[in-house]
């Protein structure tokens, strides 16, 4: 995720430096070395003063200073003026000042402290550390840089456990590096398992990505991550979101868990869903519990909801998979179906499984409806097997409806304009009159014309049938109002499911 195994690492040198026995060993001899100008012994308190080019070995380590006090009884050493402690000519300690104290192995350096070796540099104000636990820490500002590489971490606050491999990093942290910047309130580095952990708000800079979390952690081995609370992955034309993101860049693949989104804008597309996984070395999206895919049009958005959700593409495919009670809305045209298939690449939506579209007052049905696409809107639909088309004239009392074998209906719009039907077509129709005064306009039905015919083209305004042409003799009886026969008002497998019919995204949403 972050691209980059070494973050953290110019914490590690510290362990070179502050463990056990390390600075400040067991050996309580104090060693004077060639070079101090002046040497004074106080008896009664029993106090060791050097003064000018002080040059001594203490505890294994060979330190420089101006001047230093060593109080034998109490085992303290005070050292003042351009400190500097060597280890083994790999290490080298700078201050201002130095305090130690022997019995309780805990040290204090104040004034321009810097640690130093042969790969990185620690700087900082003053410094506490305890020789026992191994700890040593900074309060009041610390920066470790890389002397090799452009690498730097910064914080109002560091712990350090040399012993563990266990590093922490508080208030205002900053990492840079060639590859990589991140801000974060509060790191911990857990060396043993090569896991950078983040705590509080987390920013996360790359040249192809920005990640944004507010707890988290990252692995500097295997570079795989998990962003946690409200945690989004930004890049060149892809955004996602969720409550957990987890990243591992060896398969290509991430997992999100709880309000995952993702927006594609190359495609103008977008997936949500409260399970989301993706790998891009699979081709494969997949999207659980809640799944919305909406593609996004000038004027139009075409949305499809399921239980669950794939996409899979390739070079000649692009296609998603919709199942467990599966819907679609664009606009003033939407349906249901047990599943649906939408090939991408050539526009066409499959819906299986007492599947149903509504557009406008239409009511389409039958065993299977296979949606063609005309940027990105509703150009055609072809209904299989038990074809329906019904309009009502009066809600739950009287409808237009067209059957058949198979209908071929065309839109306009979010109108249907005709249908062809196909083998054992019927319609049933309520035609009007107008009774016309100078005054008012009377609209009266007059009946109701139902016709069989092999084949059949119907066309439609506004949901009412204005035409029927019919390719062989057709077979039909007109019944007045008060004549129609309950068992001839109706086609085969009339149902009217105009009640699960969605006003907008958010009713099949809830």
């Amino acid at each position: 995720m972050i691209g980059e195994n070494k973050i953290l690492r110019s914490a590690l040198f510290l362990s070179a430096f502050f463990l056990t026995a390390t600075l400040f060993g067991q050996n309580n001899i104090l060693e004077l070395l060639p070079g101090s100008e002046r040497l004074e012994y106080d008896q009664k308190t029993g106090i060791h003063s050097l003064y000018g080019n002080v040059n001594f070995r203490y505890q294994n380590n060979v330190m420089f200073c101006d001047s230093a006090h060593y109080h034998q009884r109490t085992e303290e050493v005070f050292a003042y003026g351009n400190v500097h402690i060597n280890k083994r000519d790999t290490l080298n300690l700078y201050c201002d000042s130095l305090y130690y104290n022997g019995k309780s192995r805990k040290a204090k350096l104040w004034g321009n402290v810097r640690v130093r070796d042969n790969a990185y540099k620690l700087s900082c104000d003053s410094m506490d550390y305890d020789a026992k636990s191994g700890q040593a820490s900074y309060t009041t500002g610390g920066v470790i840089e890389s002397i090799l590489e452009k690498e730097r971490l910064s914080s109002r606050i560091g712990y350090f456990h040399p012993e563990t491999k266990n590093f922490f990093f508080s208030k205002n942290v900053k990492y840079t590096s060639d590859a990589v910047q991140m801000t974060t309130d509060t790191l911990r580095y857990l060396y043993s398992r090569r896991t950078a952990f983040f705590y509080g708000p987390t920013n996360i800079y790359t040249d192809s990505t920005i990640m944004y979390c507010e707890s988290g952690q990252y692995n500097t081995e295997t570079q795989e991550g998990r962003l946690i609370r409200n945690a989004t992955i930004q890049r060149k034309n892809e955004f996602i979101s969720g409550d957990t993101l987890d990243y591992i860049p060896s398969r290509l693949e991430y997992i999100g868990r709880g309000n995952v989104y993702y927006y594609d804008s190359l495609e103008n597309i977008s997936f949500s869903g409260n399970y989301a996984y993706n790998s891009d070395s699979l081709n494969l999206r997949l999207l659980t519990g809640c799944a919305l895919v909406s593609k996004y049009m000038d004027d139009d958005t075409l949305h499809i909801h399921a239980d669950t959700i794939r996409n899979t593409w390739n070079d000649s495919v692009d296609l998603i998979e919709a199942w467990n009670d599966a819907w679609i809305f664009s606009g003033g045209v939407s349906g249901k179906a047990d599943s649906m298939l939408f090939n991408k690449l050539d526009s066409t939506l499959n819906l299986i499984g007492e599947p149903v579209i509504w557009s406008n007052k239409a009511e389409l049905k039958g065993r299977e409806i296979e949606v063609l696409l005309k940027e990105h809107k509703v150009h055609t639909a072809i209904i299989t097997e038990r074809a329906s088309i019904i309009f009502p004239v009066v809600q739950d009392l009287y409808y237009n409806q067209i059957y058949g074998n198979e209908i071929v209906a065309y839109f306009d719009s979010t109108e249907v304009r005709r249908a062809d039907v196909f083998g054992n077509a019927i319609t049933i129709a309520f035609p009007e009159e107008e009774d016309r005064t100078d005054s008012t306009l009377l609209i009266k039905r007059v009946g109701m014309n139902r016709v069989y015919s092999s084949d059949i083209r119907v066309d439609l305004d506004s949901s009412d049938i204005i035409g029927i042409a019919y390719l062989q003799k057709p077979d039909g009886k007109f019944y007045p109002m008060k004549s129609i026969q309950k068992s001839e008002q109706f086609i085969p497998d009339f149902m009217d499911k105009s009640a699960l019919k969605p006003k907008s995204i958010d009713d099949f949403l809830d």
